[in-house]
């Protein structure tokens, strides 16, 4: 090690003396973060421990499950293209950190698969069959960072059990992402997951910046988007989601007792969600769920053609769900659940009845806002019953959000099969009725816990912004 140590002083001062010449103008760049020793790319990394770095720019080739050990950490550097094969996992016990950038990207997915554009059906689209495994954090976990990173494929079912003291974790599970540890953070900032045959992600305890992301054709007959349980504490915040089998972003408080699941959901863009839904239909949503006596902060989100709208789970019922914890307590993070000025578009009568969330298979507690786009409070009156269906047909069609390019209203049904981005963009025109229309005062971000740093931490959290939906005006939000 000391060694590798003095070449690289070496190389520097090196390049430092060549750029002192008189009318040298070349500027040196500075050295790529790194960690421990370099792993090697030049044969396929057969299951086992692993730390140190893998080198930007390089492919790997994995054959077996990595794991990280309590006390080591892992770190992708820019640029990296990881080929999992055999539904290879990474296990992780002590940190991982994977850092791509904006121009260099990391890649994990399974070479086997290539994503399609276009109409995307369960039978005919590789991407709701797991290629490679996940990335499983054990109880031992204590730092997860994950920033432009593609994770394509993934959701093979695990073989085995990769750590003890896990919740709910059985063999044959299909998640890209799973995080158990109370005392941990994670961090998901600017990153694409494409294809997951369950939910994309669990999350059972511990802090969370889940940011600027976008997620693509997750859920295969069922299975949610961002799914945080447990006392999982955190943000949910410009990410872009479409085409998920049923909740783009959900919280729910069922697998510890260690305390409530506790999230903000704010700017966040959801298209074409919750129609691959095999379960009871009104039992979950197609964007937003709350439940088992979770709390939640849900604001400035723009939903297109999805299933339901902001739906709090009122108690059980058909399916396995319990009531969101919708009560005043002072010692909370978050003191109560809350929502409104949210954004809803719907090309059908059956979407548009399900802007406010009706008791269909069971009760819910998601009241109309008079913020909210449509005003459902005046739109409904002061005469209706809550939670009896009504007739939203006079709805459909109406508050197209303008998105830069993609076709509204969808034809023939698009929204039940239109699951990836492909080449539209979901930016706002300046003349969009959601421009402005969000509120950056009704609440805050979480902050406590979240590290901000360049390397073991946050990028940044970004504050709620007045344009509903992902994309900012101004360029701030979703980079993607």
């Amino acid at each position: 090690m000391k060694k590798l140590q003095i070449i690289s002083l070496g190389l520097s001062l090196l390049a430092l003396a060549a750029c002192s010449k008189k009318g040298d103008k070349a500027v040196v760049s500075a050295p790529l973060f790194s960690v421990g020793k370099p792993i090697s790319n030049s044969g396929t990394l057969a299951a086992g421990n692993y730390k140190g770095t893998m080198l930007a720019n390089q492919t790997y080739t994995v054959g077996g499950d990595i794991t990280v050990n309590a006390g080591d950490t892992l770190l992708i550097q820019k640029g990296v293209t990881v080929k999992m094969t055999n539904g290879a996992n990474f296990i992780i016990n002590g940190i991982l950190i994977s850092e791509g950038t904006k121009d260099a990207p990391v890649t994990i997915t399974d070479p086997r698969r290539t994503k399609t554009t276009g109409s995307s059906t369960v039978g005919q689209d590789s991407a709701y069959v797991g290629g490679w495994g996940g990335i499983y954090c054990g109880p031992t976990s204590n730092l997860v960072v994950i920033k432009w990173t593609h994770l394509d494929f993934g959701g093979a079912a695990l073989k085995a059990l990769p750590f003890t003291g896990a919740n709910s974790l059985k063999v044959g599970a299909q998640y890209i992402l799973y995080f158990t540890n109370p005392s941990g953070v994670f961090i998901l900032e600017d990153s694409w997951l494409y294809g997951s045959p369950d939910d994309a992600t669990r999350f059972y305890g511990g802090t969370y910046n889940i940011m600027r992301n976008t997620m693509e054709k997750c859920g295969s007959n069922g299975g949610d988007g961002f799914n945080a349980k447990g006392s999982s504490v955190g943000n949910m915040a410009y990410n872009l989601i479409i085409g998920g089998a049923t909740n783009g972003t959900k919280t729910a408080s069922d697998g510890t007792t260690a305390g409530e699941c506790q999230f903000t959901m704010y700017n966040n863009t959801y298209v074409n969600d919750g129609f691959r839904n095999n379960g009871v239909y009104g039992a979950r949503s197609g964007s937003v769920e709350i439940e088992n006596n979770s709390r939640a902060l849900v604001y400035n989100n723009l939903m297109v053609n999805c299933d339901f709208g902001v739906r709090i789970a009122g108690g059980p019922g058909g399916a396995k769900v319990y009531l969101a914890d919708t009560t005043f307590s002072a010692s909370s993070i978050i003191q109560q659940t809350a929502y409104g000025y949210n954004f809803n578009y719907g090309d059908n009568a059956s979407i548009t009845g399900q802007f406010v969330p009706t008791n269909v298979a069971q009760p819910v507690v998601t009241h109309p806002q008079s913020t909210d786009i449509p005003n459902m409070k005046a739109f409904l009156g002061s005469t209706y019953t809550f939670g009896l269906v009504y007739d939203g047909s006079t709805l459909v069609g109406q508050n197209n959000p303008m998105f830069v390019n993609f076709p509204l209203p969808e034809a023939n049904g698009a929204w039940i099969t239109q699951a990836s981005v492909d080449g539209y963009n979901f930016r706002l025109q300046a003349g969009s009725p959601a421009v402005g229309k969000g509120t950056t005062t009704a609440f805050h971000p979480i902050t406590a816990g979240i590290p901000l740093d360049a390397n073991f931490g946050s990028s940044g959290i970004t504050p709620p912004g007045k344009d509903m939906g992902c994309y900012q005006l101004d360029g701030t939000g979703n980079q993607h």
